[in-house]
């Protein structure tokens, strides 16, 4: 019985001290773990862009004058050669003062008073040139009766000459006074009388028609108004034909690869777009953000590449979303960034090993949004503790959670 009850006791006390080491024994701590992968990798750079027709062609007045309202709105399809996109008329003179009429018709006396003397001067030398060729007849039959001299003829005839020569000048005179009284009659021309905007334009009006075909982009204003020589009316393109505009910030157009791949997303339609780099500025220009920073950016032209039927809507001036393809690799070996912690200068993270935590350097490569490469550390199939808490150190137990 006494052997007994010490073998009871023995194992009473072996079942008490296993049930404290297994109270006091450390509890491994739940993680969150995520195994080391291989597949393809991308980096991107997120930015803003706007599409504009790439070719926009902006028709000005070729004359000064008057516009009549426009005959086409925006959005109107236009075929080169055939669409009337704009009619202009001559401007219409100023009115007068009074001073400037009273001199205006003053003009108008004085060009009918010279009308008055040319017609006078073209009767005197019309008389003149009659009395010269009567003389001249009479002449002729005396030299031929031998009562006078050859040479008192050829006077005669030479003064018919000059009478002659007498009457065209007193008729380009009297032209001179009429051009200059229909010239001073003209100072006195007002304004035309008001044209209705539904009137059909006249003869003497200026018709524009579209130089390409394709959509209207903008009209100036649509109303009937004054413009001058150059003055802008509308701007035509082609709709189908775009390209895309955002500005970088120069240290990020620095890593954009000439002919960089970008994907067009949240641009209203459905499916993704693809697009290509095809331009990026050399200047950089200053922008204050909207926290009051100044920014130098840099402009970047793209290429749509997607066909018109693929982006049906899409038009110019629209917002869209990019992402630019900087970096990618279809076969990259890759953890997440959650996983990655700051150590002794470098990169590291926990590597799980036989349910205790193992602080591993890692020699990172490219770095997305969401992964990175890993260049050496870690192998394909290492499971790595995503956002490490303070307490696990090197040799921590741990266990998925």
């Amino acid at each position: 019985m006494a052997l007994a009850r010490k073998i009871t006791g023995a194992a009473g006390g072996a079942l008490l001290a296993g049930a404290l080491v297994w109270a006091l024994w450390p509890k491994p701590q739940p993680v969150d773990m995520a195994p080391v992968t291989r597949g393809p990798l991308e980096v991107v750079l997120l930015a803003e862009g706007i599409t504009r027709v790439r070719d926009p062609y902006t028709i000005t007045a070729p004359i000064a004058g008057t516009t009549t309202r426009s005959p086409v709105q925006i959005g109107d399809q236009v075929q080169a050669g055939e669409t009337v996109v704009a009619v202009i008329q001559p401007a219409d003179p100023a009115l007068m003062d009074a001073r400037s009429r009273a001199q205006a018709e003053a003009a108008i006396a004085e060009a009918e008073a010279a009308v008055v003397l040319a017609q006078t001067n073209i009767a005197r030398a019309e008389s003149a040139l009659a009395h010269a060729r009567h003389q001249y007849e009479r002449g002729q039959g005396l030299a031929q009766a031998g009562t006078i001299a050859q040479r008192m003829l050829e006077d005669l005839a030479q003064a018919v000459t000059a009478a002659t020569q007498t009457v065209a000048v007193a008729q380009a005179e009297h032209d001179l006074a009429r051009a200059a009284l229909a010239r001073a009659q003209a100072q006195l021309t007002g304004p035309a009388p008001q044209r209705l905007p539904t009137d059909p334009p006249g003869e003497c009006c200026v018709q524009l028609l579209a130089p390409l075909t394709g959509t209207v982009l903008d009209v100036t204003d649509r109303n009937a108004r004054q413009v001058a020589a150059g003055t802008p009316l509308l701007t035509l393109g082609n709709i189908t034909d775009l390209e895309i505009e955002t500005d970088l910030l120069s240290a990020d157009a620095l890593r954009v690869p000439p002919g960089a791949r970008a994907i067009v997303e949240r641009w209203g339609g459905e499916g993704l777009l693809e697009a290509q780099v095809r331009r990026i500025e050399p200047a950089a220009f200053t922008r204050i953000s909207a926290l009051g920073i100044e920014e130098q950016r840099v402009r970047v032209a793209l290429d749509l590449l997607s066909p018109p039927e693929r982006r049906a809507g899409l038009g110019d001036q629209f917002r869209v979303h990019l992402r630019i393809v900087l970096w990618q690799s279809p076969d990259a070996l890759q953890i997440p960034n959650g996983a990655l912690f700051r150590h002794e200068g470098g990169w590291a993270v926990f590597r799980e090993t036989g349910g205790r935590a193992e602080v591993v350097a890692v020699e990172l490569g490219q770095q997305a949004r969401e992964s990175s490469q890993v260049l050496a550390g870690l192998a394909e199939g290492d499971r790595v503790i995503l956002y490490p808490a303070a307490g696990i150190a090197q040799g921590s137990a741990v266990a998925a959670r």
